[in-house]
Formats: C-alpha cells, sequence, structure tokens
C-alpha cells in the first residue's frame, strides 16, 4: 500500500512539470540555446517516467488484490433474532381476601 502511494505522488510530481503545451520541465531548463538535444530528451524521459510510474500502479495494485485474496470462509452473518413474547401476566387482586361466611 506504501508503495502504490508513494508512486501515485512521484506521477502526479511529474504530471504537473509537464506543460501540455511542450514548455513544462523542459521549456524551464532546457532554454531556447539547447532546443535541438536537451528538449526533447527531457520530453522523453517525462514521458518515459509517466508511463513507467502509470504502469506500476497498476501492477501493484493487481498485486495486492492477489496476495490479499479472498477469505476462506464466508464472513460470519448475524443471526436473526428470535421474537419472544413477553410472558402473561395475570392480573392480581390487591384487595384484602376476605372470608366465605360459613354455613351450617
Amino acid at each position: 500500500m506504501i508503495l502504490i502511494i508513494i508512486a501515485s505522488i512521484l506521477l502526479v510530481i511529474i504530471i504537473m512539470a509537464q506543460n501540455p503545451k511542450g514548455g513544462g520541465l523542459s521549456g524551464t531548463f532546457g532554454g531556447a540555446s539547447s532546443a535541438t538535444f536537451g528538449v526533447q530528451r527531457t520530453n522523453d524521459f517525462m514521458e518515459k517516467a509517466t508511463w513507467t510510474l502509470g504502469t506500476t500502479i497498476v501492477v501493484l495494485i493487481l498485486l495486492s488484490i492477489i496476495l490479499t485474496g479472498k477469505p476462506s470462509q464466508p464472513a460470519p452473518t448475524m443471526p436473526t433474532p428470535v421474537k419472544t413474547e413477553a410472558p402473561v401476566k395475570t392480573p392480581t387482586n390487591n384487595a384484602p381476601a376476605t372470608q366465605a361466611p360459613a354455613t351450617k
């Protein structure tokens, strides 16, 4: 994962250093006097570095997927809760118990 992050940061830096109109880093360091050799070599290096880092990122991602693999057992699922009904309460009579009149 760390290698993927480092390669991504380097790729962003190289892409930001390029100028879409052909100037970029080669125009900055090459100057007008070395337009025949310096600019072309810098552009080639930047293009090769971009493709190399892009390919490296893709390969590292695929490699990380292969190495992590799929789990051998499916992830445990939560058991379905069993519905339990509340116990039925019998009404209680809070009145004091009275004795029935005795019959003779």
